[in-house]
């Protein structure tokens, strides 16, 4: 289907919860398992592997483009997972403003303390981000 012609409902905004991050940390340990068995397996040549760019039109600090439809209400200025296929294995969720703009947050304990889902950093990202 023609990426013109997707309706606005088949939007993927998703919020990021634990069960998000799990499933991010799994990603990771199965394509560090994968690098080390391709690692063990051709010692003498090397293998390039094709590396994923992230989207032009997902950068951080642009505006959401329409494509994706509208955002919710009750999920702007809320985590949400990724939209970018890049960021399916980075430690990453995304936060969009009134304004459709693109904000990107790690979710390692910010202060060494402060988790993804502390509320007093929820409250430092809505301050951030103007809400």
């Amino acid at each position: 289907m023609d990426p013109l012609f997707w309706p606005p409902e088949t939007t993927g905004f998703q919020r990021f919860t634990p069960e998000s991050l799990a499933a991010i940390e799994k990603k990771i340990a199965e394509k560090k398992e994968k690098r080390a068995k391709r690692k063990q397996e051709t010692t003498d040549q090397e293998v390039e592997e094709e590396k994923p760019t992230p989207q032009l039109d997902l950068k951080t600090c642009k505006k959401l483009p329409s494509l994706y439809g509208d955002v919710p209400v009750e999920l702007i200025g809320e985590p949400l997972e990724d939209l970018d296929p890049y960021y399916s294995d980075h430690r990453t969720f995304m936060v969009i403003s009134k304004r459709r703009t693109i904000f990107r947050f790690t979710a390692t304990p910010a202060l060494c303390v402060l988790g993804p889902f502390n509320p007093i950093r929820k409250v430092a990202i809505k301050i951030l981000i103007h809400i």
